[in-house]
């Protein structure tokens, strides 16, 4: 397939962007690239190849069990915290 300035004028305008004439020559060989790609993507054979739904399809789940545990004390909360009360984290302010 072919990529003419006019494709790339059309996307540009689509795309609400305005390109010097310059870059617009650039994208037309990189475009005709990627259509190269995906030209050598569809030439390749996928015969008993089965889709994925996910990247990680372990095919199991992989969350931990719900499991009640003891719950952290405000004083074990606070410990590493650089400014705090015996309450609360103290931050900076960022409304006004």
């Amino acid at each position: 397939m072919h990529i003419s300035k006019e494709t790339i004028d059309n996307i540009a305008q689509l795309s609400r962007l305005e390109f010097p004439e310059a870059e617009k020559a650039a994208f037309v060989e990189k475009f005709e690239q990627i259509i190269e790609y995906f030209n050598a993507l569809e030439a390749i054979d996928l015969t008993g190849v089965e889709p994925l739904k996910s990247i990680a399809d372990t095919g199991e789940n992989s969350f931990r069990e719900d499991v009640s545990e003891r719950p952290i004390t405000t004083a074990e909360a606070l410990s590493n915290a650089p400014k705090h009360n015996s309450v609360f984290f103290k931050v900076p302010k960022v409304l006004g």
